[in-house]
C-alpha cells in the first residue's frame, strides 16, 4: 500500500524529498504534482520500474510515449541531440513551464527506448518534482494520470488520487490540488514548431 506524503511547493521539505528519492532508487513508482496535471513516474534508470508504469498504462514499454522530466536544460544533452540556436531559445523562453517538447534523441536513451528517434522533454514549473529530479540525479520517466470515465478530465484531488492508486504505486505526493488541463505538446524535432496537442501552455508565446 502506498504512502501519502505531504510536500509544500513553496518550500519542499528536504527530508521528505529524500524519502521519495530513496523509494525511486529502489524501483518504486510515485504520483506527483506538476504545473499541469498529476503525473505517474519512476527512475529512468530502472527498467523494471518503467515496465510497471507501462503495464499500468496498458502499453508495451518500447511502444510507450513517456516524457522525461528534467530539472533544467542542463539535462538535455543526456538524451537529446545537439539542437540549433532558435530551438534552444524557444526552450529557454518556455521552460520551466507547461510544455512537453518533442526533440531529436541521441544514442544515450535507456535500453528500453532504443530505436526511438525523438523524446518528449518536460521541465515543469513546480518546485516539488524539480527538486525530486535534482536530488535523484537523473530524469524521471513520466506519464499523466486521468479518470477512466472521461479521458479529458484529469484527477485533481491528491487524496482521491491516493484512494484510487494506493495499491499500484509506492508513494502519492500531496502537493495540493492539481490542474485538469495537460501540457501543450510541441514537436521541435525537425527544426519547426508543430503543435501536437494544445494544453495549458500558450502556443502564441513560442
Amino acid at each position: 500500500m502506498a504512502q501519502l506524503v505531504r510536500i509544500f511547493e513553496e518550500n519542499p521539505n528536504e527530508r521528505e524529498i529524500e524519502r521519495v528519492v530513496q523509494v525511486l532508487k529502489q524501483g518504486g513508482l510515485i504520483i506527483y504534482p506538476t504545473d499541469t496535471v498529476y503525473g505517474l513516474g519512476c527512475d529512468i534508470t530502472n527498467t523494471k520500474a518503467m515496465e510497471k508504469v507501462a503495464k499500468l498504462k496498458g502499453v508495451k514499454l518500447n511502444k510507450a510515449n513517456f516524457s522525461f522530466i528534467c530539472h533544467d536544460l542542463s539535462n538535455l544533452s543526456d538524451y537529446v541531440k545537439q539542437i540549433d540556436t532558435p530551438t534552444y531559445k524557444i526552450l529557454k523562453k518556455s521552460l520551466p513551464g507547461p510544455f512537453t517538447f518533442i526533440l531529436p534523441s541521441n544514442t544515450n536513451l535507456p535500453k528500453s527506448f532504443k530505436g526511438k528517434k525523438t523524446v518528449g522533454i518536460r521541465i515543469p514549473d513546480n518546485n516539488i518534482i524539480r527538486e525530486l529530479v535534482k536530488a535523484l540525479g537523473n530524469p524521471i520517466v513520466s506519464t499523466s494520470i486521468y479518470d477512466e470515465d472521461d479521458l479529458l478530465e484529469y484527477t485533481t484531488d491528491p487524496e482521491l488520487i491516493f484512494e484510487k492508486w494506493q495499491n499500484n504505486v509506492d508513494i502519492v505526493i500531496n502537493g495540493g490540488y492539481g490542474g485538469n488541463i495537460p501540457s501543450t505538446v510541441v514537436d521541435l524535432s525537425d527544426g519547426e514548431v508543430v503543435v501536437i496537442r494544445e494544453g495549458k501552455g500558450d502556443v502564441d508565446e513560442l
